[in-house]
């Protein structure tokens, strides 16, 4: 493995200090330069350099197990966060190399390329997919292509493929393996290729992470058994060799927020140009993210019950405009005797991946506008319809919660009497994911209202302004800035009730509740909690959320470390490196490494690379009976949050 390197063209956070900044520097942008530097320095472990090019890590350590697997795997999440992180750091030094540098990396290494994606010529948008149901439990797996079942029309593929000259998906993939330690290499074929894209979650909304097969993106057979790994997850007479990708409509969201960011900052420098590469391509990456706001096989969107009798769609009727949890595409390999490809969207929309302030961006910023035909029109939609969303999920206390599916329990099932309806979609709690809920976390909670905030602070809009006016108070209550960096944001929620059903006026959902039933003291949290407080206080004047804002940060900056800012946490998760990984009677095969995959294979079993980590001790002995371990993490994404904190707090309060 190469070892990280430093970014091209990056000038020392010291050098920016003591040259002729285009804002004044403040004590905040001290602290974000201070931050800056330490994400930055090769020897702190937060990215690998490959080609002059930085890809960061999901986290500086190794063994860390929440959506990726492993700490040096990444995500499109992560990489949403190092444009941003850059973008800040254009915003205080006036140099934009680094932030193009980031672009470049991203579109290097997680959107695929052609070689990546090489069939997508043969996709026919009048027959998008065959329909696969979806099953509660990975034991419902393998589950059979239906071809009984109609879907509908796709709508975008050809005004993409006109507009662009190409039928290529420019989207990032989610998950990728940076230091290759699953070994599966460039597309599956085993090499020592790096980084490697891969995938994990595929067997509904009961498998954890922790019951999970990690497999390449590309299926060649060469791992897995006789037909890879692909008849774990679908029952086929005849598999062909395939590649497939999937798609997280929040980080292409965000990087397309992050390069509206970039536009405007660079723009007040009056240099637009510098940044100007990054931002069409931004407005590109908008215009296939349209294909989140459609139902996973484009039939109708409302009152959809039923999978033979939902009526597939045509036209936009399969648009929700709100984004999904995902979309995704895939096809034939190269050597395929009959080539084809397919596309899906997404039926289950969570709050907390909504981006209103995106869908502002490519709907009514010039330079961000989509080059195809309705591609802004969709997006002014989409902005109207995410804002409304979030009213109807807004609790009595405050709290957004879950979200709505157009497709009951996967398979277009019968919703449980009495749901409540948006636009025709049914009220879900935990869309999508259920172990844990998806809905439990507070994250998601200020995820998604920091973009609300910036958006109310940027535009004035009203809806925006109503949402925090109810929101920021619950979060506030909820929340304890203490001395000497002690500080309690919240961690996890209880949710009961339903909204009402949305007729287009908020009614204040009297039976819709939320309960923070714990608190904790996660960095990147605080530090999203904080940003959501000082754009709500700079667009309301609100003088107790800026304060509280300030005393997150400087509760933050108490919490410094060599490499970054953290705080300890205690994984009482880990007795679950013993969990059974489900595999049907009669399946057997091998991972990239050896590892055998059949009945009674364990999370940890199928991760034999665990048992040399160095942090592997302290798990072993909690799974022996010990006391759960404690480790202090450094997470790319919460640093980054940190870090640009500092930076929003000059922006907004000079």
């Amino acid at each position: 493995a190469a070892a990280p390197a430093d970014a091209p063209s990056r000038p020392a956070a010291d050098a920016a200090r003591d040259a002729e900044p285009p804002v004044a520097v403040s004590a905040y942008d001290d602290a974000f330069l201070e931050q800056y530097e330490k994400i930055k320095d090769p020897a702190n472990g937060y990215f690998r350099e490959f080609d002059g090019l930085l890809v960061p890590y999901h986290s500086v350590e190794t063994l860390i197990v929440e959506a990726p697997d492993h700490g040096h795997a990444t995500t499109s999440e992560a990489f949403s966060y190092y444009l941003w992180l850059e973008a800040a750091y254009g915003r205080i030094t006036g140099d934009w190399q680094p932030f193009n540098d980031a672009w470049a990396a991203m579109e290097a290494f997680i959107i695929p390329g052609t070689a990546d994606q090489p069939t997508n010529a043969s996709y026919n948008p009048a027959s998008p997919a065959t329909y696969i149901a979806e099953h509660d439990t990975p034991q419902g797996y393998p589950s059979p292509l239906d071809n009984g079942v109609r879907v509908g029309q796709d709508p975008l593929a050809d005004e993409l493929s006109s507009t662009y000259g190409t039928d290529e998906i420019y989207g990032m993939h989610w998950l990728l393996d940076v230091d290759n330690t699953y070994g599966y290499g460039f597309c599956g074929d085993g090499s020592d290729d790096a980084p490697a894209y891969i995938n994990t979650f595929q067997r509904g909304s009961q498998e954890s992470v922790w019951e999970t097969v990690p497999h390449p993106s590309c299926e060649t057979f060469d791992h897995g058994g006789p037909n890879g790994f692909l008849d774990l997850f679908t029952r086929d007479s005849n598999y062909s060799q395939q590649w497939r990708y999937t798609n997280a409509p929040d980080a292409d969201a965000r990087a397309v927020q992050v390069a509206y960011l970039a536009h405007t900052w660079a723009g007040e420098q009056g240099n637009a140009d510098a940044v100007a590469g990054p931002v069409a391509d931004a407005a590109r990456m908008g215009d296939y993210l349209r294909y989140a706001m459609y139902d996973k096989y484009f039939k109708r969107v409302g009152d959809c019950v039923g999978a033979t009798s939902c009526a597939p769609g045509s036209g936009k009727n399969s648009a929700h405009y709100l984004m999904s949890w995902y979309y995704a595409w895939g096809g034939a390999l190269q050597n395929a005797q009959y080539p084809w490809a397919w596309r899906i969207g997404g039926s289950s929309a969570h709050q907390g991946y909504q981006n209103p302030l995106a869908a502002y961006a490519l709907s009514e910023v010039d330079a961000l506008e989509p080059e195809s035909a309705t591609g802004a029109a969709d997006w002014a939609v989409s902005m109207d319809r995410q804002l409304e969303f979030l009213q109807w999920l807004q609790s009595a206390e405050g709290g957004i919660a879950g979200g709505a599916t157009n497709s009951w329990g996967g398979d277009y099932g019968q919703p449980p009497a009495g749901s409540a309806q948006f636009y025709g979609m049914y009220y879900d709690w935990q869309p999508v994911w259920h172990d844990p809920p998806s809905n439990q976390w507070f994250g998601f909670q200020v995820w998604g209202m920091e973009r609300v905030a910036q958006l109310y602070q940027t535009t004035g809009d009203q809806r925006a302004k109503d949402i925090l006016d109810n929101w920021v108070p619950w979060a506030m209550a909820n929340t304890t800035v203490g001395t000497g960096g002690d500080f309690q944001v919240p961690a996890d929620m209880r949710w009961s009730g339903q909204p009402d059903t949305w007729t287009g006026t908020p009614t204040g959902n009297s039976g819709l509740h939320v309960e923070v039933t714990s608190h904790g003291q996660d960095v990147g949290v605080a530090a999203g909690l904080a940003k959501t407080l000082l754009y709500y206080a700079a667009g309301s004047g609100d003088a107790d959320a800026r304060a509280m804002g300030e005393g997150l940060l400087d509760a933050l900056l108490a919490n410094r470390d060599a490499i970054g800012i953290a705080t300890e946490e205690v994984r009482a998760d880990y007795q679950r490196f013993d969990d059974e990984v489900y595999i049907p009677q009669g399946w057997s095969g091998q991972m990239a490494n050896g590892d055998q995959v059949r009945p009674g294979a364990t999370f940890s079993s199928i991760r034999s690379f665990y048992e040399d980590d160095p942090d592997w001790p302290q798990v072993e002995a909690y799974l022996n009976g010990g006391e759960a371990p404690t480790f202090t993490y450094h997470r790319f994404w919460a640093q980054v949050d940190v870090a640009t904190a500092f930076a929003v707090h000059d922006e907004l309060f000079g």
